[in-house]
């Protein structure tokens, strides 16, 4: 794509004229230099040998085979590869088709809302080139055909090839490397790698290596696949970081002194940084006898990440943390998401803080926010303040008892009263937690406990985002909201459709309302089906999303909802906190009149963003977990059907929570129909049942750490046939396995990688994750 200059007086030019013409125009051509001086004949002769002396001198450069440009010279727009990473992280593309001696381009992140996701090593990307002080700039107008042709896989050598095969269970794309580049690789090296394009009919494709990540071998592996598989923005550039230690300790000016209000955290035991803190007294109001004020310090992160900044820009390109047993992601730069935005005991910190008034049976009755300077009086992790209240003080809780910790517990049981009649969803959602040892490996899998100081911060939190959301639309202030919308009318008639297998009525024309799928938890909770009803209700619920428009959140049973209080590791969080400082005039550093107009572009990414950042996280999960079981192989465990599909069985074991595939092919020698209403495998000749939610009993076969695979045998025995269903028509062919039954499954059954288990919707709602 060139520009045409304005055309000179015809006849042979000097070389100054010539180079100032292809700098101009971007490049041309012989025949197009030619046409644009108007040469004929001899002259066209004359100009072959002015530009072979040209390129001589190295003072002409050609781009493809027939385009000439000053030497170093790129054109205005041309479509790049993306060539290299250097190690603060930027990246530097090259004009497709260049040589090797070719300028290379810095390529310059973009910014604003519409951002798209990082390009990575190997991308192809439409360009703009810009001539810069110190050298080319590279700004993204598009990206082609991004990640399309790489594979994220490992080195494996043999006498005859070296070959990439892929860490992504679903991926077909073993590569072979030419000997050249495989040189320097070495078995089990981790390595992102591009597939050659060209003619190829047989055999596996050809490709080249684009950047060695580190090694199979590496305990810290999992969280490194993770992130380069899911595009994972790491690190931060100079500027921010730069931006981010110029930054001054916060003071009163235009602040509310909070200081003396013993305001304390309670976080995770290794949490490493501290965005919210609370505090709760009696209201000395008589009009609201027995009532409690609430009050909620979020870090006041808008003070220091401020629009149109480096540090605003990168955070909005990452849209939140990314967390993973031996790593954090950080949204910010440490500085600021460990130092001047973490409300430290005993050190002043800029806090957005929300006073709420609650009546004695939980009803909120007013709110208002301040900007504040605060100072924590103390820092309690969960099961801290869980074993105080429990009646088990220690030094650093047996001094705040009576004047902290016991009026926070009454206060939490006021609103409690409050969250009842509310009626949220309560589905439970047990959860792991990875136990990383000093080396770097893992020490165990443990169930994450559900304490009532959780619960405490979860609601007060859940409070504050609601009285941010109110105050927006009460100052009629644009917001992105959290939205939770009502299970979809399909989703609806599927769970009907399994309630009538196990003798629960549900009318299929009944609107699904909080208030009666705990009816139903409750009715089954004690029941042989307590776990496949609660997995069930779980998948009939819809994703939780970022939006600038409401329609509630039906999982909290709230008609507005906004995330306010995690600012320091959720962009959306800061929009909020930028709207509450522009509605309420608390400074000069609120919501822009530009971000009102890209809201819905914003709340478009932070969602994106987020089920990046959750899939990265359960990717990681998978693997760690495998990892764990390698040495466990041939063992057998208790687990309980989590997934029934045509091809298998997904089988959730109850120590560690793993999730791994029992293949059709292993449950019998039998066709399986799918009954899909059912959720149930039956067998087309004995109409034995392999149904949802079943306890039984698995051998592991194998365990893949670097795809994060697990494969079962089906030990247990199926359900009988269910003596009121009809005979299954339509199956699913295992292969006869011998008379024993031992042979080996059908081929492609095997593979530890194969489909995920299904994933639920609405996850639980302590403090951190993601509701």
């Amino acid at each position: 794509m060139t520009k045409t200059p304005r055309r000179p007086a015809s006849g042979l030019p000097d070389k100054a004229t010539l180079l100032a013409f292809l700098t101009e125009a971007g490049g041309a051509e012989k025949t197009d230099i030619a046409r644009h001086f108007g040469l004929k004949g001899e002259d066209r002769r004359r100009l072959r040998e002015m530009m072979r002396e040209l390129e001589a001198e190295g003072l002409l450069g050609k781009r493809g085979r027939k385009t000439f440009s000053p030497a170093g010279d790129l054109p205005p727009v041309g479509v790049a590869d993306v060539v290299e990473r250097d190690l603060d992280g930027d990246m530097y593309v090259r004009l497709v088709d260049a040589s090797a001696d070719a300028p290379k381009a810095l390529l310059v992140p973009e910014s604003g809302p519409r951002a798209a996701p990082a390009p990575g090593m190997g991308d192809r990307l439409l360009v703009k080139f810009v001539k810069a002080e110190d050298g080319w700039e590279a700004r993204l107008i598009k990206a082609l055909d991004a990640g399309t042709n790489r594979v994220l896989g490992v080195i494996r050598k043999s006498n005859k090839e070296t070959r990439v095969e892929p860490v992504d269970r679903r991926s077909k794309d073993v590569l072979v490397i030419p000997p050249l580049q495989a040189a320097d690789l070495r078995d089990g090296d981790l390595v992102l790698a591009s597939i050659e394009k060209g003619e190829q009919r047989y055999g596996p494709k050809r490709g080249k290596i684009l950047e060695s990540i580190g090694r199979e071998d590496d305990p810290r592996a999992a969280s490194l696949i993770a992130i380069h598989a899911h595009g994972v923005p790491t690190g931060f550039s100079e500027a921010v970081e730069r931006e981010a230690l110029d930054q001054a300790l916060p003071t009163l000016k235009g602040r509310e002194d909070l200081r003396e209000i013993p305001f304390i955290t309670i976080d995770p035991a290794d949490a490493r940084d501290h965005d919210d803190a609370v505090y709760a007294h009696r209201d000395e109001d008589a009009k609201n006898a027995d009532g409690w004020i609430v009050w909620v310090a979020i870090a006041d992160v808008a003070a220091y990440v401020r629009p149109d900044t480096s540090l605003d820009r990168e955070a909005r390109a990452k849209g939140n943390s990314t967390y993973f047993p031996d790593r954090v992601e950080p949204m910010l730069p440490e500085v600021l998401s460990n130092g001047l935005c973490s409300l430290k005991e005993g050190e002043n910190r800029a806090c957005l803080a929300v006073r709420m008034v609650f009546d004695k049976d939980g009803r909120k009755t007013g709110h208002r926010f301040v900007r504040g300077l605060m100072r924590s009086h103390a820092k309690l992790s969960y099961e801290q303040a869980q074993e105080a209240i429990d009646g088990r003080p220690g030094d650093a809780t047996g001094p705040i008892m009576d004047a902290i910790l016991y009026p926070l517990w009454n206060a939490y049981h006021a609103m409690l009263k409050g969250r009842l009649k509310r009626s949220p969803l309560a589905i439970q959602s047990p959860e792991r937690r990875i136990i990383m040892a000093p080396d770097g490996g893992i020490a165990a899998i443990e169930p994450r406990k559900s304490l009532e100081a959780h619960r405490l911060i979860e609601e007060m939190m859940i409070q504050a985002n609601v009285c941010a959301a109110e105050t927006l639309e009460q100052k009629r202030t644009p917001l992105i909201y959290r939205i939770h919308d009502t299970p979809s009318q399909e989703k609806t008639f599927n769970l009907a459709d399994f309630l009538q297998t196990i003798g629960k009525p549900w009318n299929k024309g009944e609107a699904p309302t909080t208030k009666r799928l705990n009816k139903l938890l409750d009715e089954t909770r004690d029941t042989p089906h307590a776990d496949v009803v609660n997995e069930v209700v779980l998948r009939s619920q819809m994703q939780a999303i970022y939006s600038p428009d409401n329609i509630g959140h039906f999982g909290l049973n709230l008609d507005r909802y906004a995330h306010f209080t995690s600012p320091i590791r959720r962009y959306s969080d800061l929009i909020v906190h930028r709207g509450l400082i522009r509605a309420l005039g608390l400074g000069k550093d609120g919501l822009t009149d530009r971000e009102v107009a890209e809201l819905p572009a914003i709340a478009e990414q932070v969602t994106t963003t987020e089920r990046r950042s959750m899939a990265a996280e359960r990717d990681a999960m998978d693997r760690y977990i495998a990892a764990f079981l390698e040495d466990r192989v041939g063992a057998t465990f208790p687990g309980r059907i989590t997934g029934v599909t045509r091809f298998g069985l997904f089988v959730r074991l109850e120590e560690t929570g793993a999730d791994g595939l029992c293949p059709v092919s292993s449950l019998g020698n039998e066709y399986f129909h799918h009954d899909d209403r059912a959720h149930a495998l039956v067998g087309e000749r004995s109409g034995q049942r392999w149904t949802l939610g079943r306890q039984v009993e698995v051998k592991l076969k194998e365990a893949t750490p670097i795809t994060g695979g697990l494969l079962f045998e089906m030990l247990s025995d199926p359900a009988p046939r269910d003596p009121n269903a009809p005979a299954p028509r339509y199956g699913v062919r295992t292969r006869d396995r011998g008379p024993g039954g031992n042979g080996p499954p059908k081929r492609g059954s095997k593979r530890p990688g194969g489909p995920k288990p299904p994933s639920g919707g609405l996850k639980g709602v302590r403090k951190g994750k993601r509701r």
